[in-house]
């Protein structure tokens, strides 16, 4: 029988990071659609992170990427952070948007372009040493759109090599989480496409390297849930981008197009002991809000993800082992989806009422006025968004 009491604590002490990129503009590769009240700065960013950590309880650490949320003082980010009740996370390092990078960057034939993108990720890392950030989060747009375009093995090459500069950079309680896509903007290889190829280059760095699993960077009937049970077996899940798609990339909101993944996810982490205290995964969200208002559908987010966690830690295991052993399929399968068909919205709700905040973490927000305030404040000035 499941323990109540466990899982509570568990649903306590789990943190769900939010990227600052998701509180500012974006959109397709079409149109980027502009929204009133959008933060023009990184601390307004943050400001809208601490309403989203106020209102769930569950968001204390914001990731940032470079050079979006650039600023000149990264140890007074730390402390205005701090201020409002919040962690820097993870810090992305972006190698994708300079006209440089147009044939890759640590990937690229062109070595001073290599030296190039080498030199920002570094930098990262001593961003990372002035906001105590844990986290450096790496992906690669690298690739190539033709046959022949250049050398496949010399471009794992040269990843292996600038991952090894950047693995010997990092502090004693910083860790590298590499990141992996299947194909976009590179459509004939991609450098790290998959899983196996992050865990290949991790495996060789060492224990501060660890794979990032993106939910939404995967081909279409791909088991996540396996993935993610294997690199826990091996001690080398690091991280989540959490999103949803429908078709490929989208960075929809996690839980939107498949909330069952997301429970059978979440169970594996349970099973792996991801969800233990003292468990070093990074659970993120990686999400571009184009036509929703931000800040609600960020904490429809955390929502969904401690909703999926809630179900996966009412999934009685002694039932399901003892199914299992006995090759009761039905029994084995039913054990799970009664813990799936649970309302677990009232134990949440419990659960906020017992730290003191709102049970309805949604409808609070809208109760609070601040989407209008920010909207009649933020007048003037450019708001962030890709590139900014």
């Amino acid at each position: 029988m499941t323990d109540h009491a466990s899982v509570k604590a568990a649903l306590t002490r789990q943190a769900i990071e939010t990227p600052s990129w998701a509180y500012g503009n974006s959109g397709t590769r079409f149109k980027v659609f502009a929204q009133p009240g959008v933060p023009r700065t990184t601390r307004e960013k943050l400001d809208d992170a601490a309403t989203v950590h106020q209102l769930t309880g569950a968001a204390p650490t914001v990731a940032l990427h470079i050079p979006w949320d650039k600023v000149d003082d990264y140890t007074a980010l730390a402390k205005y952070a701090e201020a409002r009740g919040l962690r820097l996370g993870a810090i992305n390092a972006n190698v994708f948007q300079d006209d440089d990078y147009k044939l890759g960057s640590v990937t690229n034939p062109d070595p001073g372009v290599r030296r190039k993108a080498l030199a920002h990720l570094l930098d990262c890392v001593d961003i990372m040493d002035a906001t105590g950030s844990r986290d450096l989060k790496l992906w690669f747009s690298d690739g190539t759109n033709y046959p022949g375009q250049d050398d496949i093995r010399a471009r794992q090459d040269r990843l292996a090599e600038a991952l090894h500069a950047v693995y010997d950079r990092l502090g004693d309680d910083q860790r590298m989480v590499l990141e992996y896509k299947l194909f976009e903007p590179a459509f004939y290889t991609t450098d790290v496409p998959d899983w196996g190829t992050s865990y290949a280059h991790c495996l060789k760095l060492g224990d501060k390297a660890r794979v990032c699993v993106d939910t939404g960077h995967h081909a279409p009937g791909t088991n996540i849930e396996f993935i993610v049970a294997f690199l826990l077996r091996e001690n080398k899940l690091g991280a989540f981008d959490f999103n949803s798609r429908f078709y490929a990339d989208d960075d929809l909101m996690v839980g939107a197009a498949d909330p069952f993944q997301l429970f059978r996810i979440m169970y594996e982490v349970r099973r792996g002991g991801g969800l233990d205290d003292g468990s070093d995964i990074a659970f993120m969200l990686d999400q571009c809000h184009n036509i929703e208002a931000k800040i609600p559908a960020i904490i429809r987010s955390v929502m969904n993800v401690q909703e999926a966690t809630a179900k996966a830690l009412l999934v009685d295991r002694d039932a399901l082992a003892a199914a299992q052993r006995s090759g009761d399929v039905l029994e084995a399968n039913a054990v799970l989806m009664d813990a799936y068909n649970t309302d677990v919205r009232p134990l949440l709700a419990e659960v906020r009422e017992e730290q003191g905040i709102a049970p309805d973490p949604v409808a609070a927000y809208r109760a609070s006025g601040r989407q209008e305030r920010i909207v009649a404040e933020r007048v003037g000035g450019e708001q962030a968004g890709w590139g900014a």
